[in-house]
């Protein structure tokens, strides 16, 4: 019974380390989708919304970027505080922005960039002054429970929030636009891929508020993948955008 235990718990332990290698892949998928995005954005006129997505992808490679480096050397305090800034933080911001400058008007769009951007530009200058409480570091897990000034932690639900609203419930509000008409097919699934591939992240981050990071790993990876599979779907369809401003590129 004592070499099953302990069989068990070496079989458990081999899974935790192939979960913390996890973002390495998500970061070579993010910077692939990151290049063939900004290629789109650089030979389509460069819109705002294709400009956004990109720096989206972007923050989402460099956020598993820094869960690399602790999956391979281990925690560092300023490793910890890019990751909570780009994963928290910005988080699905930048995507949900793309969105917002899809379904809005530029100046509508701008207003409301400028309030998001405003409180994570401040709360990002204080995860980087807060200080560290060491004692609830753990050397190959992050979780914003460390850091010292742990109100800054309710600033993330704001942030939270508004990507979902717009990266989730737009994609989702697109879908249900684009089902009305059989010609809008791929239209339609991409934009579910897309719906449920922003989601993904968002319901792993909630279980690192318990200390669950592994499950952020894997719903990181598994939504960049349902994103870029949204994407390419409905880079195939031949269709016109709902959407005025995507017609032109």
């Amino acid at each position: 019974m004592h070499g099953y235990f302990r069989c068990s718990k070496d079989t458990v332990m081999d899974w935790m380390t192939i979960v913390h290698k996890i973002p390495i892949l998500t970061t070579i998928l993010s910077g692939v989708f990151f290049t063939i995005l900004y290629r789109h954005w650089n030979t389509k006129g460069r819109p705002s919304y294709l400009m956004w997505w990109t720096l989206g992808v972007l923050c989402y490679g460099l956020g598993t970027l820094t869960e690399s480096i602790v999956g391979i050397w281990g925690w560092s305090a300023p490793v910890f505080r890019w990751w909570y800034v780009l994963g928290a933080l910005l988080g699905g911001f930048p995507l949900a922005q793309g969105s917002v400058y899809l379904m809005f008007s530029k100046r509508t769009a701008d207003i409301m960039c400028g309030a998001v951007v405003l409180i994570i530009v401040v709360a990002s200058v204080l995860v980087f002054l807060s200080p560290i409480n060491y004692d609830l570091v753990e050397h190959g897990r992050l979780t914003g429970r460390v850091l010292g000034w742990s109100k800054l932690r309710l600033v993330t639900p704001i942030v939270n929030i508004y990507a979902f609203v717009f990266l989730v419930g737009g994609a989702f509000y697109s879908a249900y636009k684009y089902s009305r008409d059989k010609i809008y097919r791929n239209r339609f699934l991409g934009n579910l891929f897309i719906a449920f591939g922003g989601l993904l992240p968002g319901i792993g981050g909630s279980f690192t508020k318990f200390g669950y990071t592994e499950v952020l790993y894997v719903t990181e990876l598994l939504g960049i993948s349902l994103i870029y599979l949204g994407y390419v779907t409905i880079r195939k369809d031949r269709t016109l955008s709902i959407y005025s401003v995507q017609n032109k590129d």
